[in-house]
Order: structure tokens, then C-alpha cells, then sequence
């Protein structure tokens, strides 16, 4: 069974595969009912030219077809970046039940930032949120991507 710090550094490892690509290193993995590893995903917007191709996205289809069912009740999320509105609304219609993420995300953020999406009790469903594991080491993974294109 993954504890938070160990099934996040898995999403770091996701993230660091990101830059290999020159994609912003996002690294997102989804831990199943059981405790396994069920999706992983980092982001691939710029390798496959796809707006859609985030690392949320990737691992939640990944779980999905890992269990045969788009609802991933009792599965957990570990995304290195604060989730944007795109994804904060595909974990709410995937009926995730919960959200694990590191660095907050000031500029495009939808889990405390800018929205709240998951936790919006307006929603059918809401999503348990925690927030800042392991924030230091992915927000300077970010901050060391985007330096070296300025």
C-alpha cells in the first residue's frame, strides 16, 4: 500500500518524463480501491499536439480502463501540479473520491486557487482534497522547466 509522500514521488517520476518532451512537467498517478497503481499519466500537450493531453486526463483514462468503469470510487489521484478546470471537472464526473496534489497553481489553478471545483457542493458529486504534499520539490521542478526557456 502506497502512503501519500511514496505514490507522489511516482507522479514527480511521471513529471520529469514531461520535460523530456518540452512539455510543462506535470506527472499525475491514480492508486486504486486495492492500493495498486491502476494509471499513470504526465503531460503530452506539446508531443501530441492534443490541448487535451494533460496528465490528469491520461491516468484517469488509464484507471478507467484498468477497471472497466469510467466511476473511479475509492481511487485517489496524485497530480504534481494544482489541477486546472478541465481537470478538476473530469475527477468530478469520473467520481473520484480523492485528490492529492503539491504545488498550488496561482494563474490556472481550480482547487482553491482560482475555483473550487471539486469541493463545489453545487456539483453532483465532491471530491476530498489534500493539498501540499511534497509542494517544495515539484514547485522547483516548474520553476527550474520554465528558467531554462526564458
Amino acid at each position: 500500500m502506497l502512503d501519500d509522500d511514496r505514490a507522489m514521488g511516482l507522479a514527480i517520476d511521471q513529471a520529469r518524463l514531461a520535460a523530456d518532451h518540452d512539455d510543462v512537467p506535470v506527472g499525475a498517478v491514480v492508486v486504486g480501491p486495492d492500493g495498486t497503481v491502476i494509471g499513470v499519466g504526465h503531460n503530452r500537450r506539446e508531443a501530441d499536439n492534443d490541448p487535451t493531453a494533460h496528465a490528469e486526463v491520461i491516468a484517469l483514462r488509464q484507471a478507467s480502463g484498468h477497471l472497466g468503469s469510467w466511476r473511479l470510487h475509492d481511487c485517489t489521484l496524485y497530480v504534481t501540479l494544482e489541477p486546472c478546470a478541465m481537470c478538476a471537472g473530469a475527477l468530478v464526473l469520473a467520481r473520484l473520491t480523492r485528490l492529492v496534489f503539491a504545488a498550488d497553481d496561482p494563474k490556472a489553478g481550480a482547487v482553491g486557487a482560482l475555483w473550487d471545483i471539486p469541493r463545489d457542493p453545487r456539483l453532483n458529486h465532491q471530491v476530498q482534497v489534500t493539498r501540499g504534499v511534497r509542494r517544495d520539490e515539484c514547485a522547483e521542478l516548474l520553476r527550474d522547466f520554465f528558467r531554462a526557456r526564458r
